[in-house]
C-alpha cells in the first residue's frame, strides 16, 4: 500500500466522492458535528490518501501558506473507524511532513489538533502554540513542527 498525493484537478471522480464521504463519516457522523466541510480550500490542496482494497482508509489535506493559515498546514486528518491501530495515520502524517518539508521546502507546518490527539502529534515532533480553543464545538490547540535541518 501507497500513499498517493494529488492536486485537486488530479482526482479522478470517484477519488473526490470517497474523500468527502470518509470526511463526513467521521468529521460529521462518528464526531456528531455539524459544520461546512467544503471550506473552499481543496481546490488549491494537495490531497495525500491511501487506499485499500480499492477504498480510501487514511487522509490528509496539505495546504500551501495563505489557504488556511499564514505557514504550510495540514488538515482533515482521516483514518477510517476499521483501520485504526495499525499506524495508518501515523504514516501518513509523516509522509505529508516529508511532502511539505522537501517539495515545498518548508521549515514549519502549523496545524488545527484536536485536544484529544495531542500526544499522538506530540509524537510527531508538533509543540502547541497556544491555549486551548473551540473550532467547531470541539477542543483544539494550534501546533507547530520546525524542521531542524
Amino acid at each position: 500500500m501507497e500513499f498517493d498525493f494529488k492536486h485537486f484537478s488530479e482526482l479522478t471522480n470517484d477519488e473526490l466522492y470517497d474523500i468527502l464521504q470518509l470526511r463526513s463519516e467521521i468529521f460529521v457522523v462518528e464526531q456528531d458535528c455539524v459544520y461546512n466541510d467544503l471550506d473552499g480550500h481543496d481546490k488549491d490542496a494537495i490531497h495525500l490518501f491511501l487506499k485499500k482494497k480499492g477504498a480510501i482508509v487514511a487522509y490528509s489535506r496539505l495546504l500551501k501558506p495563505g489557504s488556511r493559515f499564514n505557514d504550510f498546514s495540514i488538515g482533515r486528518v482521516v483514518v477510517k473507524l476499521s483501520e485504526r491501530g495499525a499506524g495508518l495515520g501515523f504514516r501518513m502524517m509523516e509522509e505529508a511532513k516529508r511532502y511539505i518539508l522537501e517539495v515545498w521546502k518548508a521549515d514549519k507546518i502549523k496545524i488545527s489538533a484536536q485536544k484529544y490527539l495531542r500526544k499522538f502529534y506530540e509524537g510527531l515532533g508538533f509543540q502547541v502554540i497556544t491555549e486551548e480553543y473551540l473550532e467547531d464545538g470541539i477542543p483544539h490547540f494550534g501546533m507547530l513542527f520546525k524542521y531542524k535541518s
